[in-house]
């Protein structure tokens, strides 16, 4: 029976991998590329790494959220964390100086500058935590961190609704460069603080309890 869950996490696998794949073509033959974002003042060298980097973590990050890989293989969910992690922290450079040359002007600048900062923190955190083996910490970050690598997606499906509201199209894309990420890391933390979640899973769990929960909760993703 497919449960609602599971919808939904095929849904975001699906178009993860999509948008993960379409971006690749960055990386090929100059005549697939948008004028638009190859006019980026920082295009050179940033935009390849940008690519490179967030699409990565999009292609492999749902696969951090099955709770099948981490309790029965451990070893590839730690090998797919670094993955993601590097991805994202590859990419969210390159956004982040992309962002000071977008041609879409301040707003735009200022929406995918702070998604940028707000990517890097979330993950750089999500890591850290996975390191010291803080592991409900560690899961709130990562869905955070997975919520503003999911807004790749968002960022694509908010684009043609603006228009259907009255917006220009040049409007309507700096409004999704804030909102995209906004709405995603909000639904995150309504996940992490949602009444039906327990206290142990909100709070982070203390150096006593690391060991006898390390099996039976492993992290989204961890170093090693």
């Amino acid at each position: 029976m497919i449960t609602l869950r599971r919808l939904l996490w095929t849904l975001a696998a699906i178009s993860s991998a999509g948008v993960a794949l379409y971006s690749y073509r960055y990386l090929g033959y100059s005549g697939t590329r948008s004028p638009d974002v190859l006019a980026n003042a920082h295009a050179t060298p940033w935009l390849v790494l940008h690519v490179v980097g967030s699409a990565t973590a999009l292609l492999f990050g749902s696969v951090q959220l099955v709770p099948r890989v981490r309790s029965r293989w451990p070893w590839l969910h730690r090998r797919v964390g670094r993955l993601y992690a590097s991805g994202c922290l590859v990419g969210g450079t390159g956004g982040l100086v992309m962002a000071f040359g977008s041609t879409a002007g301040p707003w735009a600048t200022l929406g995918f500058g702070g998604l940028a900062i707000a990517w890097l923190a979330t993950t750089t955190m999500a890591w850290r935590t996975a390191v010291t083996r803080d592991y409900a910490a560690h899961r709130a970050w990562a869905i955070r961190s997975w919520s503003l690598t999911f807004a790749a997606v968002t960022f694509r499906l908010c684009l043609p609704i603006f228009p259907l509201l009255g917006l220009p199209f040049v409007e309507g894309y700096r409004a999704a460069s804030i909102y995209a990420w906004l709405i995603n890391l909000g639904v995150a933390e309504w996940i992490v603080r949602r009444p039906g979640r327990t206290a142990s899973q909100r709070a982070p769990i203390n150096a006593a309890d690391q060991d006898s929960r390390r099996e039976s909760a492993p992290p989204v993703f961890a170093p090693g």
